[in-house]
């Protein structure tokens, strides 16, 4: 995969990248096949300049094969980044820091086969949505990893804590 598209800050470094896989094409490539199937159908039965039509159908699939193959996603120590587009280009950073929430999900199919959606919740901001992605879960929690999602210390010292609680119990007392 080309690194054209986003650029690195410093000593950011790439934790991950991957791409959805080719099996999310196949609902476009169906259709592209039906219309060729139709296409074909209609040069027998109707006329055979109609067969013309094929070509309708194999540019459908071919747009739904560049779309998958268009798409990539990177992740580095600072930021979340995806690329979409087969004739334009849209690029999305996300800096780990906006990271709010991380989730996956994988239906029937994707449990079996080892794919799924990775969802990344934004802060401020739409979603960003990693599809069809080989192993979600580890794609999850690299990214829950690197934004802090998964830290479940509290902070400060047990004085300072104490401390704290002492304070809101004198406010408390001066309420009442």
């Amino acid at each position: 995969m080309s690194d054209d598209w986003w650029y690195r800050r410093d000593s950011e470094r790439v934790v991950w990248r991957g791409r959805p896989r080719l099996s999310a094409a196949l609902p476009g490539i169906g259709f592209g096949a039906a219309v060729c199937a139709a296409a074909i159908a209609a040069a027998v039965v109707v006329d055979p300049r109609l067969i013309a039509g094929g070509v309708l159908g194999i540019g459908v699939a071919a747009w739904a094969v560049l779309q998958v193959r268009r798409t990539s996603y990177v992740l580095t120590t600072r930021a979340v980044w995806a690329k979409r587009g087969v004739v334009g280009l849209t690029v999305r950073r996300v800096t780990l820091e906006k990271v709010q929430n991380t989730a996956y999900n994988q239906s029937v199919s994707g449990s079996a086969f080892g794919y799924g959606t990775v969802t990344i919740e934004v802060a401020g901001g739409r979603d960003l949505r990693f599809r069809r992605v080989s192993d979600p879960k580890a794609v999850q929690r690299t990214v829950a990893d690197r934004s802090g999602g998964t830290d479940d210390t509290v902070p400060g010292t047990t004085a300072q804590w104490r401390s704290l609680l002492r304070l809101v119990r004198e406010i408390r007392s001066s309420v009442e």
